[in-house]
């Protein structure tokens, strides 16, 4: 079975895409699998489920940008891989608050990347030929496109736009970097925006779900005509699996679903959506869309080539209008975790008490 008596060194692993990775990698492999998670308003241990009483595996609480913290679990638990998950996400926050986009994004790669260069060099040669560090990125980087550009391919040009996608784009660098400079087995994926059970309700399509089962107003950016490719977060993870297992060293894998659509159409399958769920009349839902002022340097467009990882055997199993139904039904009957997301508080999230 895949992984087989090797440990998997999984950071962000109580967020969206790392709690459905470990999940995954529990089920899907043999491997035993470390989560470091720094528990910030987006990450949420009752999102790990079951994987929390699992002998396999192992969570921790902690921040990537601690350097002795990261070391020490690196050396205790003498990982086959690790899987830089953690990040700051959300480009709202980061046009409000980027420094800690900076903090996390940065300092943190920077300083997983030095502890992981550390404890390969000195590993065997057989099991430093094994190692892999596997950066999780995204399209962002890339920056827009216009209406009539192809999609970004793997060698497209970095133009990133907003203090997030800025602090990604460099983090990627600094992964190339000590590819280049260091000889350290490195390989990135670049996906494009996921969607499914488990987000935290900020985003956009966990938002407009929630809103709209309560009835309440779904408020879009501008005209609601920016184009995204939406990824479900199962293909997703499925995809960092197959790359971890069969992508080649010093590359770069982008992930999309090639499924573009605005986000006026993501929002009217949502209400189509609720409005099947909650018995609604036909179209009911969408009379809750508003439109809003525009957000400073809000891209146009996404879309990504995704060829390379095709060339893998992998590519995407859930279509959108599939798990869109899935997605709304999950948030529909989880109040228990929305409710606990929305708190914003870590402590409460995982039962303790909260000081003061």
């Amino acid at each position: 079975m895949l992984f087989e008596g090797q440990t998997l060194f999984v950071t962000g692993g109580a967020g969206f895409i790392g709690n459905t990775l470990v999940r995954r990698l529990l089920q899907r492999t043999a491997a035993r699998v470390v989560t470091l998670d720094a528990l910030t308003y987006a990450g949420n241990v009752l999102s790990l489920g079951d994987a929390i009483g699992d002998p396999r595996h192992t969570f921790v609480q902690g921040d990537i940008a601690d350097a002795a913290t990261v070391a020490e679990l690196i050396r205790q638990h003498s990982p086959r891989a690790v899987l830089n998950l953690a990040a700051e996400s959300h480009v709202d926050r980061s046009i409000d608050g980027p420094s800690q986009f900076v903090q996390t994004n940065l300092v943190g790669t920077a300083t997983l990347l030095d502890a992981a260069y550390v404890y390969w060099r000195g590993l065997s040669e057989a099991d430093a030929n094994a190692f892999r560090f596997l950066q999780a990125s995204t399209d962002e980087v890339f920056g827009s496109l216009a209406a009539d550009e192809p999609p970004s391919t793997e060698a497209s040009p970095y133009t990133p736009n907003s203090p997030y996608a800025a602090t990604k784009a460099g983090a990627d660098h600094l992964v190339r970097a000590y590819r280049q400079t260091y000889g350290l087995p490195t390989i990135i994926t670049r996906s494009t925006n996921n969607y499914g059970p488990r987000q935290h309700p900020e985003k956009l399509i966990p938002l407009m779900a929630m809103r709209a089962l309560a009835g309440e107003p779904l408020p879009i950016y501008g005209d609601g005509l920016q184009v995204r490719d939406w990824l479900h977060v199962d293909d997703q993870c499925e995809a960092l699996i197959t790359v971890l297992d069969r992508g080649a060293l010093g590359e770069t894998y982008n992930l999309g679903a090639d499924d573009p659509r605005t986000n006026l159409q993501v929002v009217h399958a949502i209400c189509d959506a609720v409005d099947t769920h909650a018995g609604r009349p036909a179209g009911e839902t969408a009379t809750l869309i508003t439109h809003v002022e525009d957000r400073p340097g809000h891209d146009r467009r996404y879309a990504l080539n995704s060829e390379k990882a095709n060339g893998l055997e992998w590519r995407p199993q859930t279509s959108f209008s599939a798990g869109v139904e899935a997605t709304v039904a999950w948030y529909a009957t989880n109040r228990k975790w929305v409710e606990a997301a929305a708190d914003g508080n870590p402590k409460k999230r995982i039962g303790l008490r909260p000081r003061g």
